[in-house]
């Protein structure tokens, strides 16, 4: 492989990263350009990439920060372009609002461990190879979306849409990149959250931790494979 081959990571706060993705991008040769979005330019030059990623974090697309508007700016580029761009939580919130979707606050919050419905009827399926119409996820958010006419929806939950995917932009609201020691830096850093909405930590930590995370690892496998199909595809 080339040694041009670059992802721009981009992170709306420092402990939410690339995490297993990271590593899966690089055992396949590529290289890392990481922004922090709050201190950093976003790049604009979207075709120096092979593709883009978004990550979370615990601000919202309506709060109208410039730098989430000009992420906004590159996914629409992006798409215009054929470069595949991954949203995860607060990206895929920024993907729906970029392309003519709705971002709101939720009625109820979903964090910690869920399932959620998978859609294996369409093209470029981000979840073919996982077995059964259901998998357990990491979820970690308040917001939620209403997705533009132009979107496929890839999963759900029972409160809201959970993937999807609009040209080569794929949105992703829940987390497959967490190991355990994310987790529980998250629980550190968004302590004052999850007090406010009476949940403890113990019900966000998985009595079965290594079963759960070993199972994630895998699906966050599965999903790079299906996503890698979208890049090398356009």
């Amino acid at each position: 492989m080339s040694k041009n081959k670059k992802i721009l990571s981009i992170q709306n706060i420092e402990f939410e990263t690339l995490g297993t993705f990271e590593e899966l991008f690089q055992s396949d040769g590529y290289r890392i350009e990481n922004i922090n979005a709050q201190t950093e330019s976003i790049p604009m030059h979207e075709k120096d990439y092979d593709a883009i990623v978004i990550l979370g974090g615990p601000m919202s697309v309506y709060d109208k920060l410039i730098y989430l508007e000009k992420e906004q700016q590159l996914i629409r580029d992006a798409i215009k372009s054929k470069v595949p761009v991954l949203g995860i939580c607060l990206g895929s919130q920024l993907i729906a609002q970029a392309t003519g979707g709705n971002v709101y606050k939720g009625q109820k919050k979903e964090i910690g461990w869920r399932n959620v419905t998978l859609n294996h009827n369409m093209q470029y399926d981000l979840f073919k190879g996982v077995k059964g119409k259901t998998m357990q996820v990491f979820q970690w958010h308040g917001d939620t979306y209403d997705l533009p006419s132009s979107a496929t929806l890839m999963a759900y939950s029972e409160f809201y849409p959970q993937a999807f995917r609009v040209g080569t932009a794929v949105g992703i609201q829940f987390h497959l990149e967490v190991n355990y020691k994310t987790i529980e830096k998250w629980i550190q850093e968004y302590g004052e959250e999850i007090s406010k909405e009476n949940i403890k930590s113990e019900h966000i930590l998985s009595g079965r931790k290594d079963m759960d995370i070993k199972d994630l690892y895998d699906k966050c496998k599965m999903v790079y494979s299906n996503f890698s199909r979208i890049m090398t595809s356009n």
